[in-house]
């Protein structure tokens, strides 16, 4: 009998202050990685799925993105912060629930 399936795995890769875009408030966000891998026997193998998101620490909605932006959100992180993983960015690019704009005041 051959055993197999799939184990996540949940990186957090940074801290960054930004304005959410469900909430409007200016708040920690946490950019995480997720990594889906095969196992065999209970042993990873390969990664087949990994996925970037930003989640805030206000209201907590989360924010698929795209790697390339996770790229530029962890490289804004680390400009000028010595290596702290807790640095800031400008704006999360928004998006609101239907009916809702998250850059009204």
């Amino acid at each position: 009998m051959i055993i197999f399936g799939t184990r996540g795995y949940l990186h957090q890769l940074a801290i960054l202050t930004m304005v959410c875009g469900w909430c409007g408030n200016p708040a920690a966000h946490t950019l995480r990685k997720r990594v889906t891998k095969f196992t065999l026997f209970f042993i990873p193998l390969f990664p087949f799925s990994t996925k970037y998101a930003t989640q805030c620490t206000f209201c907590g909605g989360e924010r698929q993105i795209p790697k390339e932006q996770a790229d530029q959100l962890l490289a804004q992180a680390h400009a000028g912060q010595d290596g702290n993983p807790h640095g800031t960015a400008q704006q999360q690019p928004g998006y609101a629930p239907p009916g809702q704009n998250p850059y009204q005041n």
